[in-house]
Formats: structure tokens, C-alpha cells, sequence
């Protein structure tokens, strides 16, 4: 099948992946000459259930998860063009007995987190986290790939009651026990990804998947400092918090889980807030008036200086007092001179000075909002389906 065409635009180089639901190509854009993971449905596949990958994928736009390009249907095979994520799986380099260096346990975990916030922002529970569902690309970032049995709120389910899909080694207990799972199942999922990332094994290990359900249900994980009593206390501490039995007591959901990580909560591009610019007043031009505004009050202030400074006061000089009243006919015909009684007189009075108001306004600078914007391969890992223990 190398070097064929998928509905005259993908052409197929090498097959990354197969498994029930069909098969992952490497495959080349012939439009925009580039690597696509193209995901083609096996014939007799549940096609309701490739459908909902692709919804799910569609909503989602976050750099750690991969984006969907296109979908579309060739000869009867419907398929999905994935963002091509060439850096492996974090199950690539996990090594039983051996933890992975505290600092790429944080980078993960941080990331890892902020992207599973964004999709359940968004509605979406992945019921199906493990370390071979996440992919590196190849600048080293994580990304949550595989949303084939994610379920979208307010979607009718894909299985029937008391049905289990997902891994059983990291398996929530409320899942395990055939109840939905929820936002808080993929927190406990991820527990155990990061569990195994500071320890080097998993929770609960056992030689059958009915058994590893079980321990899930019944058991509490130990905690990471009786197997690693040097991990780093903060991460140990969001381990235990994650993989509580019972899901009240854990971080309610990614966003919750990425508080617990030091993540500021993200707001999702939907709540951003709008700019809205009136007719023929630009941005620019507020800004200009501004200016124009402090230079109004900078003079304002500078002449009132001087005027101190050169007021008559300041000399010992009478002070002239000036009508409020502006003339609007001819000036009167001047006082005759004053007798020499009456200047001494008026030399024996007390000054006083009077101090002339100025007032100068200027409109102040008006802030404006700011608008925010905010980018999928997944892996055909056979999922484990397991009737409710």
C-alpha cells in the first residue's frame, strides 16, 4: 500500500501503527508539501466511534495536544489527517525500576496537565490516559493524543452499561467499578502516569488485567516515599492527591490538577474579552490624546510657576486687583489724582494679596481591553475491554 494515494491529496510512505480501529500512516500533503499522521478507519470498525475522535480533536486547539488537519472519506474508509508528532512516546522512555530525571518529571507533568485542562474545558473526558497515548514532538513537547473512546458531554455513549473500556493499569476505580467515567477518572489516570514517572513502577502490578482491576477498586496506592523516599515532596503530594480511591478527594478536574502543578489557570480563547473600537477613534489616537493631555498639564503647571515667581508679592509691590467684570463698553474716563491725604492714607493700610484660581482639565486616558488568542497523531494502542468485575 506504500505510495498510494489517499483521496487524491495524501500520499502514504510508511505505516506507523495498526491495531482494531485501523492503521496510522506517515503519509505526505501533496498540497502543502507536508508529514501528516493519517489515520485510516478499518472496514469493519465502529465508524460512529472514528466519527467521535474526529469531533473530539476538532474542538481542541492547545500545543499539547495534536491538531486535526483534515477528515474526510476515500473509497469507503473514512480517515483523519493528524498532526504528525515524530518524538516517540513517554511509554518509550519508561524503564521498569528506573524514574525518569526529577526536572523532565516536572516538564511533563506541568504539560501534560495544562492540556488536559483545556479538554475538559471543553467537554471532554479521555477515559483512555497512559503513557502510550502521549507523543512528543520534535521540540520534546508532550502532547494527549488518541481520543478514540473519549467521551464528549452531552454525547450518547458508544457501550452499553457496565461495560469497561480503557487500560486496566491505569484505570480509575469509579471506571473500573462499570460507573461512567468522569472528569475526575482521567485525574486518576494521570496519578499513575506520574506515579510511574517518579518511581519507575506502577501502583498496583499484577499478572492478569481482571486482577489489576481489582486492586484499583479495592486498594489505596502506596505513596511515592515508601518506594522513592527522595522524590520531590510537592510532586509526591500531587501523586497521593490524584490517586484517591475516592474521586471527591481528588483535584476535580485538569484545571484543579494544573493549580495543584502551579499552573495559573488558563482562560480558554472563548471568554476573551472583546475589543470594540468606536467609528474614527483608532487605538492610536486615544494614545495621542493622552500625550496631548499630560503636555496640557505639564504647561499647566509650568506657568503657574512663573506666574509665582513674577507675581508682585514677591517684590513687595502693591498687589492689583483686578474686576471679575470684562468690560463691554468704552473704559471710563480716568480718576482724577489722588490727594496727598488720601495716598498716605492708603500707604498706611495692610496689603493683602489675593491669589487668582487656575484650573486646567485635560480628558483622561481611557484603557483598553485586550483580546488574547491561543495549536493532534494519535496512537492505535489496543485498548483493554473488561467486563465489570
Amino acid at each position: 500500500m506504500n505510495d498510494a494515494i489517499v483521496d487524491g491529496r495524501y500520499r502514504l510512505e510508511r505505516q506507523l501503527g495498526h491495531g482494531s480501529m485501523g492503521e496510522v500512516w506517515l503519509a505526505l500533503d501533496l498540497e502543502l508539501e507536508r508529514p501528516v499522521a493519517l489515520k485510516l478507519l478499518a472496514p469493519d470498525a465502529e465508524r460512529a466511534r472514528f466519527e467521535r475522535e474526529a469531533r473530539a480533536v476538532a474542538a481542541l486547539g492547545h500545543p499539547n495536544v495534536p491538531r486535526l488537519y483534515d477528515y474526510g472519506e476515500s473509497e469507503g474508509r473514512p480517515y483523519m489527517a493528524l498532526e504528525y508528532v515524530p518524538g516517540g512516546t513517554l511509554e518509550d522512555r519508561l524503564f521498569a525500576g528506573r524514574p525518569l530525571q526529577d526536572d523532565e518529571t516536572a516538564a511533563i507533568a506541568t504539560q501534560l496537565a495544562a492540556g488536559l485542562a483545556h479538554a475538559h474545558q471543553h467537554g471532554l473526558v479521555h477515559r483512555d490516559l497512559k503513557p502510550a497515548n502521549v507523543l512528543f514532538d520534535d521540540e520534546g513537547r508532550p502532547k494527549i493524543a488518541d481520543f478514540g473512546i473519549a467521551w464528549i458531554g452531552g454525547a450518547p455513549t458508544l457501550t452499553d452499561a457496565g461495560t469497561v473500556l480503557g487500560t486496566a493499569a491505569y484505570i480509575s476505580p469509579e471506571h473500573a467499578a462499570g460507573e461512567p467515567a468522569t472528569l475526575a477518572s482521567d485525574v486518576y489516570s494521570f496519578g499513575v502516569i506520574l506515579f510511574r514517572m517518579l518511581t519507575g513502577r506502577l501502583p498496583f502490578e499484577a499478572d492478569s488485567a481482571l486482577e489489576l482491576v481489582k486492586m484499583h477498586r479495592r486498594l489505596d496506592a502506596p505513596p511515592v516515599e515508601v518506594l522513592r523516599p527522595d522524590a520531590p515532596a510537592h510532586l509526591a503530594a500531587v501523586a497521593a492527591a490524584t490517586l484517591a480511591r475516592d474521586p471527591r478527594r481528588r483535584p476535580a478536574d485538569g484545571a484543579a490538577l494544573a493549580a495543584e502543578l502551579g499552573l495559573e489557570p488558563a482562560r480558554d480563547r472563548t471568554d476573551a474579552p472583546t475589543l470594540v473600537l468606536r467609528r474614527g477613534f483608532h487605538p492610536a489616537r486615544r494614545i495621542a490624546a493622552a500625550v496631548a493631555a499630560l503636555f496640557i498639564v505639564a504647561a499647566g503647571l509650568t506657568t503657574a510657576f512663573l506666574l509665582a515667581r513674577e507675581s508682585p508679592s514677591s517684590r513687595n509691590e502693591p498687589i492689583p486687583v483686578r474686576s471679575q467684570r470684562t468690560p463691554t463698553t468704552a473704559p471710563a474716563p480716568a480718576a482724577p489724582a489722588p490727594s496727598r491725604t488720601t495716598t498716605a492714607q492708603t500707604a498706611t493700610q495692610p496689603r493683602t494679596a489675593t491669589t487668582l484660581p487656575m484650573t486646567t482639565t485635560a480628558p483622561l486616558p481611557t484603557t483598553l481591553p485586550t483580546t488574547t488568542t491561543t495549536p493532534t497523531l494519535p496512537t492505535t494502542a489496543a485498548t483493554t475491554t473488561l467486563a465489570n468485575p
